[in-house]
């Protein structure tokens, strides 16, 4: 009777577990958790992973959205709010990071749609210049919020007005997402494959 009692309450602690440990994952000693909420919406975690820049590694990675999405284009069409997360692992500075996210526009938008960009891109390199330095354990959202648009966050505070143009919330989503990501496997890995 102790036996199986000391069975159960093993196979009870064995589930709380389990339970707990599938609300969140560790991936390089950042916690990614399973869900967010993002403009009233719960969203669920697509994928997660590292960005690597040779082999140092910069940033985890944590897309959520309200349906699993596969692909830039499936990402784009889903409905509701989405985030795109960084945490970052390493100090970097924030100016040649902004212009790392402008090479990833350039290399998936065509050039003829780049002029329609210029406006925004401007804009998203004066939000990395004013934060100067990203340190370890800094966090940067992309939201996206229907009839909002994209809202940046910085170290927990939103930077400047949204961006409302559609096109420029896929322009920066190409930079994981689209023809040439910036990082096959972070793309893999968001995209939950």
């Amino acid at each position: 009777m102790r036996f199986t009692t000391a069975l159960i309450g093993l196979l009870a602690a064995l589930t709380l577990q389990v339970c707990a440990t599938a609300a969140t994952m560790d991936i390089n000693g950042v916690k990614v958790e399973d869900s967010a909420v993002v403009g009233g919406s719960k969203l669920q975690l697509n994928g997660a992973g590292t960005r690597y820049k040779a082999v140092f590694k910069v940033y985890v990675g944590q897309l959520y959205t309200t349906t699993k999405v596969s692909n830039l284009e499936e990402l784009i069409a889903a409905p509701g709010p989405k985030r795109l997360s960084m945490v970052f692992l390493r100090e970097m500075e924030a100016g040649p990071f902004g212009k790392l996210l402008t090479r990833g526009v350039e290399d998936n938008v065509p050039k003829n749609a780049m002029s329609k960009l210029v406006p925004g891109m401007i804009r998203m390199g004066d939000i990395f210049s004013a934060n100067k330095v990203l340190e370890p354990g800094d966090v940067i959202h992309l939201d996206w919020i229907p009839n909002v648009g994209m809202v940046v966050s910085a170290k927990g505070k939103q930077q400047g007005e949204p961006f409302k143009e559609p096109e420029f919330f896929k322009a920066i989503m190409s930079i994981w997402f689209g023809e040439s990501p910036a990082d096959w496997k972070l793309k893999d890995a968001m995209l939950g494959k």
